[in-house]
């Protein structure tokens, strides 16, 4: 089996809740996602997709992805899309780094490998562990009773993992995890998410405004590895890592200096299934728990993160992201879809999930 033409589409994605509002005046309505269809040339695809989140977030954006793809799909046109290491070196020897832009085309090429085998991508990773996991809503920032509400509506459909975007005022930023914990009531986690916006002056005395709160984990609260490892020795919450982890090493050391309590695993900033079934199963052996989810995306994107959940240990689950509930627009008629709080993994071979490309507009294709 050879891999005979790559198909790059795109579409828009729109915040189903108007405004998603981070640290340092970052603001989301809408976003450019990216589609990739690989064709094999026995009559079997694969879908993947890869959504930046805006352009300062991460050192990815849409219109990056997007050129690097015109790099990237010549050089797997002619492999085996079943032989992920070989598409992978293929990538690599066609373009140093990227890896956000590479990851839409594992996944593809995943899909297309569960499709043949006729087994669920969840299998392929590992195994399925179990069809139903906890999912978490991301509450964006915005004055305190505001994010209460808001917190408070997606209680009552059952969400149990609440991750807030925080990251102007310590003092203030307590407050609001102050309403939300009251909002929630007891049995939630609360997910103090600054997304590296805090100095560490700031994210200490945030860490000592929170530690009353044993449900409360500190997300992110600086930008780099050595600040919050700062951070880390001088509040006894635990800690969770989220944009500094892109690799083996990090992972590591997060877990064994930065007292890492979970890490965040987001399937195209380590470039792919190959990668995050990897440091999937490192994290898991070194008794951390794991966040499940993307940077952002539709359908494409959650039914990857569902397949990465499902086949991940319950006991090193704490939650995952079905981004598809954020947005208005489906490219997969909404699958796979979230009930009462829960993910639910699709079923079906592959991803599980069948492309509506009139949803979809074609920007290239490869030859």
């Amino acid at each position: 089996m050879r891999v005979r033409a790559v198909e790059v589409y795109g579409y828009e994605l729109t915040y189903a809740h108007g405004r998603y509002v981070m640290s340092g005046g970052r603001v989301v309505e809408r976003l450019p996602s990216t589609v990739v269809r690989v064709v094999a040339d026995e009559g079997v695809d694969g879908w993947g997709e890869v959504c930046p989140l805006g352009s300062t977030y991460l050192p990815a954006f849409a219109s990056g992805a997007r050129a690097a793809l015109r790099e990237l799909a010549p050089a797997v046109v002619g492999a085996d899309p079943r032989n992920l290491a070989d598409v992978h070196a293929r990538m690599d020897a066609a373009l140093a780094g990227h890896a956000y832009a590479k990851s839409v085309l594992d996944v593809a090429c995943w899909d297309l490998l569960g499709r043949v085998a006729g087994l669920p991508v969840a299998a392929l990773l590992g195994g399925v562990h179990r069809e139903r996991f906890p999912l978490y809503v991301a509450v964006p920032l915005g004055p305190a009773e505001a994010m209460a509400d808001f917190a408070a509506r997606h209680r009552a459909q059952g969400v149990g993992v609440f991750q807030l975007k925080l990251g102007t005022d310590p003092f203030a930023d307590s407050d609001r995890v102050a309403a939300v914990a009251e909002a929630v009531g007891p049995g939630c986690w609360i997910l103090a998410d600054a997304n590296g916006g805090y100095t560490i002056q700031q994210a200490v005395v945030l860490g000592r405004l929170l530690e009353k709160y044993p449900q409360v984990l500190l997300e992110q609260p600086c930008a780099s590895l050595e600040e919050c490892l700062t951070v880390r020795a001088r509040t006894t919450l635990p800690m969770v890592y989220d944009e500094v982890v892109t690799d083996a090493r990090s992972l590591v050391r997060a877990a064994e200096e930065g007292g890492a309590a979970a890490v965040n695993l987001k399937t195209s900033r380590v470039g792919g299934l190959v990668a995050a079934r990897f440091l999937r199963d490192l994290a898991v052996a070194l008794g951390l728990q794991l966040v499940v989810e993307d940077t952002w995306g539709g359908d494409l994107v959650t039914a990857s993160t569902a397949h990465v959940a499902a086949s991940t240990p319950p006991r090193s689950l704490l939650a995952a992201s079905f981004m598809n509930d954020w947005n208005l627009e489906h490219v997969a008629g909404g699958l796979p879809r979230s009930e009462a709080g829960q993910g639910i993994l699709p079923s079906g071979p592959g991803l599980g999930v069948e492309v509506d490309r009139s949803a979809l507009k074609l920007l290239f294709s490869v030859p």
